[in-house]
């Protein structure tokens, strides 16, 4: 096939059909040759040269080649010989012969034609695999980039989203300054008045020394307590990464409640606790479910501050599913959120106070998702809400 390919297509016309004239008069010249001693071997030279002529000079020289075999066996090799005349005996050997040269020129042309498709219909699929190779790889290049874009745009929303979670906890901060001021105020004093009551025992013509190491080890619990205090509040403020370890709910929620009672007290809001004693530890950042537990907490406190005529009370529920979760429940006895609110609720910058940023619902929201929870609200108008969130417990806890 790639003698083929050259000789008919880069060999000019004119040498194509000489070559197949000097193939045939190749051919002629040996079988003159043998003649005498062989006998008549044209048989095997002419339709030698007819296939040479067809093969290399293409389906015009192999005609060619195809009329000069048949003249020259007609004019050489058949009675009578030197002579174009065939008589009648050896006209089915003239027909034959010429039957052999056709067949062997036709086969050749189909064989050059065959392979000319094949040839043709392989460069076809080349460059079309050529083509949807470069497609494919023009494809798989955009998905590449598509996906780092993807993943850029996820690392900024996280950041994003861990900065607004840390202004929401500096704006809840805010509000609670007179709680920070009272909790930390309280061991202090305490501190102050162990402090004295040790010197005091120090001070006697006999100094009591058991009352005054009792003393002093109360000022260094008073001090160890104002300590968390500011610890504890420090961390809620400062921009720290979370941190995935085991966390007791009932815990959190303790000091949540500590750190919270003075804003309740000023709003007449009595709260009550209900936690399951057994319920077992979820595995998350602690910083981060205290916020959430204080944001619902401070809601349930904000949502009575005008009702008038019954109990202010808001309650925390803590208790174990089946399926490795706990719920924790904060109901409080507002008002109530109607149903074009419920919607929004969760939206970013939706809300319903005055001086609120409509922040605190959303973070709380994507600090439980990223805890592989869920958080909800069911309400009754006039009646009062419950937020519920659910996270799975430490063996359950994957991402």
């Amino acid at each position: 096939m790639r003698l083929n390919k050259i000789t008919t297509r880069q060999l000019p016309l004119a040498m194509r059909y000489s070559l197949a004239v000097g193939l045939v008069s190749a051919a002629l010249i040996l079988s003159l040759l043998l003649q005498e001693p062989f006998g008549n071997p044209s048989w095997f030279f002419f339709p030698a040269a007819v296939l040479a002529s067809t093969w290399i000079g293409g389906v015009g020289p192999g005609w060619l080649s195809v009329l000069l075999c048949t003249l020259a066996v007609q004019y050489f090799f058949i009675p009578p010989l030197r002579s174009f005349m065939v008589s009648a005996h050896d006209i089915p050997f003239f027909l034959s012969f010429a039957a052999c040269e056709v067949m062997a020129n036709r086969l050749v042309a189909w064989r050059i034609r065959t392979e000319e498709s094949l040839r043709r219909a392989r460069d076809e699929l080349e460059m079309r695999v050529a083509e949807r190779t470069a497609e494919l790889k023009n494809a798989n290049e955009a998905l590449r980039q598509q996906m780092a874009e993807q993943r850029r745009t996820e690392e900024a929303l996280q950041v994003a989203r861990a900065e607004l979670a840390r202004i929401v906890r500096i704006t809840m901060i805010g509000e609670l300054a007179a709680s920070i001021a009272h909790e930390v105020n309280q061991p202090l004093a305490a501190v102050v008045a162990n402090a004295d009551a040790c010197i005091a025992w120090l001070g006697h013509e006999t100094p009591n020394v058991p009352e005054a190491r009792d003393a002093a080890n109360r000022a260094v619990q008073g001090a160890t307590r104002a300590s968390e205090v500011i610890a504890r509040i420090r961390s809620l403020i400062n921009k720290d990464t979370p941190q995935r370890e085991p966390v007791s709910l009932n815990q959190v929620i303790d000091e949540t409640v500590t750190l919270i009672k003075s804003q309740a007290k000023r709003g007449s809001v009595t709260i009550t606790t209900q936690l399951d004693a057994r319920l077992p530890e979820v595995i998350g950042d602690r910083i981060q479910l205290q916020q959430v537990v204080l944001n619902l907490v401070i809601n349930g406190i904000e949502a009575m501050s005008e009702v008038e005529g019954r109990e202010r009370e808001l309650i925390i529920r803590t208790e174990a599913l089946d399926g490795g979760e706990v719920r924790v429940a904060v109901e409080d006895r507002g008002k109530g959120v109607g149903e074009d609110t419920m919607t929004r609720l969760f939206e970013p910058f939706f809300t319903t106070k005055p001086q609120g940023v409509g922040m605190g619902l959303s973070v709380s929201r994507s600090i439980i998702e990223a805890h592989c929870g869920r958080l909800w609200v069911e309400s009754v108008p006039r009646q009062g809400s419950t937020f519920y969130f659910i996270l799975p417990i430490g063996e359950f806890a994957t991402r």
